[in-house]
């Protein structure tokens, strides 16, 4: 049933137009785990949750013809949205999917990413081994998440949104990304900007938490 209740959500959300104001409101902190994927020409890319898809069209220039872009949402009315704004990208993908149900290969990604997804998963454990099976040796994962333990602006956000949310620590997501396999590189809260004049909020005092996985070299 949460599962139903997220694709609800974000479903309204795509009808509503809120999907561009993520993708703005998201995109400083989002490129700050993206540019940590180390994505070369050629190599594989996913987004775990990919809304209307713009971190897939970063990564459709950077991995260039021979290599692939793939974005998978719950949402089919986000699916639809990304597909839209992606018309004319020959090397993306997208596909609506609740993960960690997919049809990926796996052992296939340099990079995967995830902006404010993965504390919806029902098991987190099960999907963070998944993206360790779906990562290729050597391969990063960066999860970018408002909702942590530490940023106590955001622990209402459950209720107001009506769905279950698993609230980690940053040490609680450190040891979900071992449990799934990986070493954690980096992981820090990314500080947004204030611009003049501006009254300050969570995002400049706390900021959002990003923490970048490897997936050890066999």
């Amino acid at each position: 049933m949460s599962q139903e209740r997220v694709r609800e959500v974000f479903d309204d959300w795509a009808e509503r137009g809120r999907a561009e104001g993520m993708e703005s409101g998201h995109g400083f902190s989002a490129r700050a785990g993206f540019d940590q994927l180390q994505l070369d020409p050629g190599t594989h890319y996913l987004d775990i949750g990919c809304g209307n898809g713009y971190t897939v069209r970063w990564a459709s220039a950077v991995v260039g013809r021979q290599g692939r872009a793939v974005g998978i949402d719950i949402s089919p009315n986000m699916i639809e949205l990304a597909r839209a704004k992606s018309a004319g990208y020959a090397n993306v993908q997208f596909h609506e999917a609740t993960f960690p149900d997919h049809p990926l290969p796996r052992g296939s990604f340099r990079g995967i990413f995830s902006m404010e997804v993965l504390y919806y998963v029902q098991d987190l454990k099960g999907a963070m081994e998944e993206i360790g099976r779906l990562l290729e040796p050597g391969g990063r994962l960066a999860c970018v998440v408002d909702y942590y333990r530490e940023n106590e602006a955001s622990h209402t956000w459950p209720d107001e949104l009506g769905v279950p949310m698993t609230l980690l620590s940053m040490a609680g997501w450190t040891a979900a990304f071992e449990a799934g396999g990986m070493d954690v590189v980096d992981q820090r809260c990314v500080l947004y900007p204030l611009n003049p004049g501006q009254e300050p909020s969570w995002k400049h005092t706390q900021g959002s938490l990003l923490t970048i996985g490897e997936k050890p070299r066999q």
